[in-house]
This record gives C-alpha cells, sequence and structure tokens, in this order.
C-alpha cells in the first residue's frame, strides 16, 4: 500500500479556497483537493475568541510531497498563520492510493 497524506487547511473564502485547491493539483503537489465550505471556524487569536466563516481544504498527497506542498500553501495563503495539519492516512483502498502516488509525482512517464 502507498502512503498517503491527508492535509487540511481552511481559507477565508471560496475564490481563495478554488484558486489554491486548483494550483495544488496542477503543480502536482496534490492528487485530488476537496472544496469544503459553509465551515464555521472559532479560535483564539492574539488574546480574542473568534469566530469566521471559511473553506476547508483536503488535499491527498503523499509524505514524499508535502514539504514543497506545505510551502507552496504557505506562500499563497492569505492568513498571517495558515493551519496546515497532515495526518497519515492508515489505511485506504490500494488502487486509490496508488493513484495519489502517480498524480503527485514531480514528472510522470508518458
Amino acid at each position: 500500500m502507498q502512503q498517503a497524506l491527508l492535509v487540511w487547511t481552511n481559507l477565508p473564502d471560496d475564490e481563495s479556497a478554488q484558486a489554491m485547491a486548483r494550483g495544488l493539483v496542477e503543480q502536482r503537489l496534490a492528487a485530488c483537493v476537496n472544496v469544503v465550505p459553509g465551515v464555521r471556524s472559532v479560535y483564539r487569536w492574539q488574546g480574542v475568541v473568534e469566530q469566521a466563516s471559511e473553506v476547508t481544504l483536503m488535499i491527498k498527497t503523499t509524505p514524499a510531497r508535502y514539504a514543497a506542498l506545505e510551502s507552496a500553501i504557505k506562500s499563497a495563503h492569505p492568513y498571517e498563520v495558515p493551519e496546515i495539519i497532515a495526518t497519515p492516512v492508515v489505511a485506504g483502498l490500494p488502487v486509490y492510493l496508488d493513484w495519489v502516488a502517480r498524480e503527485t509525482q514531480k514528472e510522470i512517464d508518458v
């Protein structure tokens, strides 16, 4: 079974979320990105409890591509401190995980 990661980040609106999702897939940093609108976040920022409507990205990638993915998210993200959380995929459909690995290779053999 191929190793995979599920990486989460939140963005302030659909436009920035769609742009980031597309860019990550185009750069082969992600095989697939789910864009989940309508997320309500409650958090403490600079000593104040805040609430915000956000759009969550669920990004499928591999451990080998994580550093480049994190860098791309940080450089394109509008937040001062973006949420970037990676969780390992401990089980999954093998053919899907193989697809994730193929789609995130730097170069694809044709």
